[in-house]
């Protein structure tokens, strides 16, 4: 973990807002994804699609509420068939070329991070560097659906690292650049209620005072921070019940 020494009185508190973007699981591959999916929680994933720069594929469904409207639920895995350059392929996002994490998902596809969305990637990259925390760069991607061309930036370490065990969350900002309603061409749009909804996402982490001046410094207000061994816990509303998901520290 890349830290950086803060300035004192750097970060103007409540000067930005985020919000609960996406929930990412990760399993060993799809077709072990949809069946997980159908097994813990009772619905079918919908489609996804392909990161050429990553080889990583998905399936996605919404678990939105007003609390937070954009919410959904992203299950990735590398995907078996990409092409992927020869030479300078980066390191995969959210640990995926961790040997570890492989390892554990191989039994078991399992809630790993979590995406949170702002309107403003730079600043909120900014944000986490006057609280000593290198979010990486901004990646620039996109893909086609039935309903046009998403676009967005995330925010991508060169290690691929998530940091904090996946409880400090990536940064995704949606739409071009130059977009004046980047929220317009969101994955929300294009997917049905799919009977599960988010009822609450929670972190615990050792390292608990710092995670805490991160969320405060990107305004994310959404998600409960607690100390303890590092876990993300989400529970959610679906046809089997009340269902929790957690990361268990990987």
């Amino acid at each position: 973990m890349t830290l950086i020494t803060p300035k004192p009185g750097s970060v103007k508190v409540g000067a930005m807002k985020t919000e609960i973007d996406h929930l990412v699981v990760l399993a060993a591959n799809l077709e072990a994804g949809v069946q997980w999916c159908e097994a813990t929680l009772g619905i079918t994933p919908g489609p996804g699609g392909e990161h050429e720069l990553y080889g990583t594929h998905n399936r996605l469904f919404k678990i939105a509420t007003p609390t937070n409207p954009l919410a959904y639920l992203e299950i990735i895995a590398i995907n078996p068939h990409a092409v992927r350059p020869k030479k300078k392929q980066p390191t995969r996002w959210f640990d995926m070329d961790d040997e570890a994490l492989r390892a554990t998902v191989a039994q078991e596809p399992r809630l790993v991070h979590f995406v949170a969305s702002t309107p403003d990637l730079l600043a909120a990259r900014m944000a986490l560097r006057m609280v000593g925390i290198d979010r990486g760069p901004a990646i620039h991607a996109s893909r086609r659906t039935s309903k046009g061309v998403l676009n967005w930036q995330i925010s991508v370490r060169a290690d691929g690292q998530r940091l904090f065990n996946g409880a400090l969350p990536s940064l995704i900002q949606w739409g071009k650049p130059v977009a004046t309603d980047p929220l317009r061409l969101h994955p929300r749009n294009s997917l049905p209620r799919s009977g599960v909804t988010l009822h609450s996402l929670s972190v615990q982490h050792p390292s608990v005072d710092m995670l805490q001046a991160a969320f405060v410094a990107i305004g994310l207000s959404q998600v409960e921070v607690t100390e303890g061994p590092a876990n993300i816990t989400a529970t959610l509303n679906t046809p089997k019940g009340l269902v929790k998901l957690q990361s268990h520290g990987i």
